[in-house]
């Protein structure tokens, strides 16, 4: 029996000798600039842009992974990534398949133009003729059994169009379906600093729960398959408390807390396509509500003529439809004690305003109203009256001054649509 203890201890150290010694080879054979080079050869034509590796490493603790670390991508913005660690599932490997447990990503600056450019490089090249002239079949490619069961964000910046950034911490794992079964996420800096939210599968959807500007924004988000073969995600969300300035910062055009019910409804291909083809519907209050940099009973007195200022709103309501980046206020009410506002208003993909709002304010020589056009960005917004107003508004002075300048503006305006060859817009 000893002798025998001997022999399995001598094999168990002649293995443990041959595991470091892998592992010592596997280090330094990485580490050449060859085989960097030949891995960066593959990532790049599997990309179809120029692909830069740093460094590469093996490693066994804490856990069995392959490293990559300071990676360029080619892009225009180029993306970085401070270092990509991939933990492989060992069973599928000896069966001679690769499949991704774990990957995590750290320190990585993602432009969105860089990120973009990728996917239309990506998409070109999977929808290229096959040998043969044959066009490659749409839809999800091979690549999709390389996802990783789990994936871990640790800092990673989000660059928008404008150069703002949000860096964030995050996880998420995908269920055997490939569907994701739960997700953690916090802003640590950028944009929405201090939101954290998380949501995670039941048989009813996926529950969402959302902590950002001092309240919360919950519901469910469903997924079922089309009859066209797309899928399609809809929602019922709730929003209670949220200081609404959280929401469109940088601007700080609105402040006041936001109370609302939104649906969501997106129908796609691809997961890529979801940001495009979202669409919202969602009907708001807002308590203690403020513009800022904007005075309408100012504006109403001075014809449209008054910039900057504030306006204090006792109630502020309306409707909220978006679409991709586009958005559009309808029906929205606004009054603070003399002074009412009705209107629509549209945020275009660039914040730029345009719209009108008529505002009608109580004064001791009777009530003022007058139409206004909304301009300006969601960072500066402005209101001037329109071409028929404004002469309907010099006549009315003339006439009746005081009250008939807001009665002339509004007819002015009303004339103006009507005869849109004579007054413009």
């Amino acid at each position: 029996m000893a002798r025998v203890l001997k022999w399995v201890a001598g094999i168990a150290g002649l293995l443990v000798v041959l595991l470091i010694g892998t592992v010592v080879a596997l280090h330094r054979w990485t580490g050449t600039e060859d085989f960097r080079g030949r891995l960066a050869g593959e990532a790049t034509a599997a990309l179809g842009v120029p692909v830069r590796l740093g460094g590469l490493s093996v490693d066994l603790w804490p856990l069995p992974a392959v490293a990559a670390s300071d990676v360029q991508v080619g892009t225009q913005p180029p993306l970085a990534l401070g270092r990509i660690e991939a933990r492989p599932l060992w069973a599928p490997m000896l069966r001679g398949r690769l499949e991704i447990a774990t990957l995590v990503v750290r320190e990585a600056v993602l432009p969105q133009q860089g990120i973009a450019a990728l996917g239309a490089v990506m998409q070109k090249r999977g929808r290229k003729p096959a040998a043969g002239g044959t066009p490659a079949p749409a839809g999800p490619s091979s690549a999709t059994a390389l996802w990783p069961r789990r994936v871990l964000l640790d800092r990673v910046t989000w660059v928008d169009a404008k150069g703002g950034r949000i860096t964030v911490d995050a996880q998420a794992r995908l269920g055997d379906d490939g569907l994701l079964d739960d997700a953690k996420l916090k802003v640590v800096q950028g944009r929405f600093a201090g939101a954290q939210g998380e949501l995670r599968r039941d048989a009813g959807g996926w529950p969402l729960k959302l902590s950002i500007g001092g309240g919360t924004i919950a519901g469910v988000l469903r997924l079922v398959p089309t009859a066209a073969g797309a899928q399609l995600l809809t929602g019922d969300l709730q929003t209670k408390d949220v200081e609404i300035s959280a929401l469109t910062a940088p601007s700080r055009t609105l402040s006041g807390r936001l109370q609302a019910q939104t649906q969501l409804r997106a129908e796609f291909r691809e997961p890529g396509q979801i940001g495009e083809v979202l669409q919202s519907q969602t009907r708001f209050t807002v308590a203690d509500a403020v513009v800022h940099g904007l005075d309408l009973a100012r504006a109403v007195q001075t014809v449209g003529m008054s910039r900057g200022g504030e306006t204090r709103l006792d109630t502020l309501a309306g409707q909220l439809a978006t679409r991709g980046s586009t958005a559009q206020l309808s029906n929205l009410v606004a009054s603070s004690g003399a002074l009412t506002a009705t209107g629509q208003v549209a945020l275009a993909a660039d914040r730029g305003l345009s719209g009108r709002v008529t505002v009608d304010l109580a004064t001791v020589k009777g009530a003022l109203g007058v139409p206004l056009a909304v301009g300006g960005t969601l960072d500066a917004p402005s209101v001037t009256l329109s071409r028929g107003a404004l002469i309907g508004a010099a006549i009315g002075t003339a006439v009746a001054p005081g009250v008939g300048t807001g009665a002339g503006a509004r007819l002015g305006d009303q004339l103006g649509d009507k005869l849109k060859g004579l007054f413009g817009r």
